[in-house]
């Protein structure tokens, strides 16, 4: 009930005007406010600091920042060889597989179309006969996203739309959600191919 009553709410409530309400709070730097706000944040979602280049709420600026922190070197140990790929993201894979007749798994039995994902009425075969991975970061997570191999930045195109949050509970409750939500997806150029980050 507590799932659906959450889901529900976001077809209502006007997702662009909260998030410029955020926007502007991250972007706080009065020291009492964002330190707050930071430790207040740390605490609720138990974030793990051990990892981070800066571990204090007064090291930060501003809560955008702290949320967009750094690494400590050594952090996350790159892989070796030119043929590994590594995780672009601290983060849990909620889905995993082939896209099978250009169409992507979301949750629950909902799937979407790989072109609508992407922006793109046609859809490379060997991204069609590819596979994807979805990786949820969750609030505690590093955000910053990474290349999981070397590759060749060939087009940035933005996508505007809805700002449904991207938790389990609404991928399993709305249809073609990362379909429907603003996003930017980036094309690469790869040894192993065409490859996608949305």
């Amino acid at each position: 009930m507590r799932d659906a009553l959450f889901v529900g709410l976001q077809y209502v409530l006007p997702h662009h005007a909260i998030s410029r309400l955020v926007h502007a709070a991250t972007r706080v730097r009065w020291p009492a406010f964002k330190n707050v706000l930071i430790r207040g944040f740390t605490r609720l979602f138990r974030v793990d600091m051990s990892d981070a280049e800066r571990t204090s709420p007064e090291d930060f600026e501003s809560f955008n920042a702290f949320f967009t922190r750094a690494l400590r070197d050594g952090a996350r140990p790159l892989a070796d060889g030119s043929d590994e790929l590594v995780c672009p993201v601290d983060g849990t894979v909620s889905q995993a597989g082939p896209i099978e007749d250009g169409r992507v798994f979301q949750a629950k039995g909902h799937r979407y179309d790989l072109g609508e994902l992407i922006g793109s009425d046609v859809v490379p075969e060997r991204l069609a006969a590819g596979s994807f991975a979805t990786l949820y970061l969750a609030p505690y997570n590093y955000h910053r996203i990474h290349m999981p191999m070397a590759g060749t930045l060939r087009e940035m195109r933005y996508i505007p739309g809805r700002l449904f949050s991207v938790n389990g509970a609404t991928a399993s409750r709305v249809p073609r959600l990362f379909a429907r939500n603003e996003r930017v997806v980036c094309r690469f150029d790869t040894e192993l191919g065409p490859m996608v980050m949305v």
